[in-house]
């Protein structure tokens, strides 16, 4: 791996809606160049259902007054809420010199490095991507890889109303129960926890976070 590659620009999005921060990834994946920084986005949604390209429509269960959003990443469906930190990273895996699988294990190492901060004991599950307490998932992935360029990223359950979980099948898993760090965990404040996860990741990923 080429250390001058290894910087990564963080950038805090604060609350947006879905569908624009989606339609800016997609730009920027699309314009990026062989010289274009890897960045890592972070930013809160308000309530969205996100249907992955491999989504079926009868785990939407019921969505009531919660929009629901056919999007280009892999996976089914998921929930974006408040309180929920949801991580972008748009990396490319050629230059950095990882595959998608390294990726994927990437993501889920932080995520089970940072709940290990509170006590907390997590793992992966084969064939189910993201991380999971007790068999409860409180995390989720869905990536796309375009160009050998990823986006799309990950959803970490942090302090947040858990209801609309209960009006889909979460990640196409019929009765699949979800939780959230806030719940397992003494003192859990959402942007330390945010920061204790870009530093497990760019620790993960060999990357230099510069903040923006």
């Amino acid at each position: 791996m080429n250390n001058s590659l290894t910087k990564i620009i963080v950038r805090h999005l604060g609350q947006r809606n879905y569908q624009p921060v989606w339609h800016e990834m997609q730009r920027f994946t699309d314009t990026r160049t062989a010289e274009t920084t890897d960045e890592l986005w972070l930013v809160e949604h308000p309530p969205v259902f996100t249907q992955g390209l491999a989504g079926k429509a009868e785990h939407i269960l019921s969505a009531g007054d919660i929009p629901v959003v056919q999007v280009d990443r892999g996976g089914q469906v998921t929930y974006h809420g408040p309180g929920q930190i949801v991580a972008y990273p748009m990396i490319n895996l050629r230059r950095h010199g990882i595959g998608v699988k390294s990726l994927v294990s990437g993501i889920e190492q932080a995520i089970i490095d940072t709940v290990a901060l509170y006590g907390v004991k997590a793992q992966r599950k084969e064939k189910a991507p993201g991380v999971y307490v007790n068999d409860a998932k409180i995390a989720s992935l869905g990536l796309r890889i375009r160009k050998a360029c990823s986006f799309h990223g990950l959803a970490f359950n942090i302090s947040m109303d858990l209801e609309p979980f209960n009006r889909i099948n979460p990640c196409g898993f019929s009765g699949l129960q979800v939780t959230q760090l806030s719940d397992l965990a003494d003192d859990v404040q959402f942007d330390t926890v945010q920061q204790q996860l870009i530093e497990a990741f760019c620790s993960q990923m060999k990357y230099e976070p510069i903040t923006q």
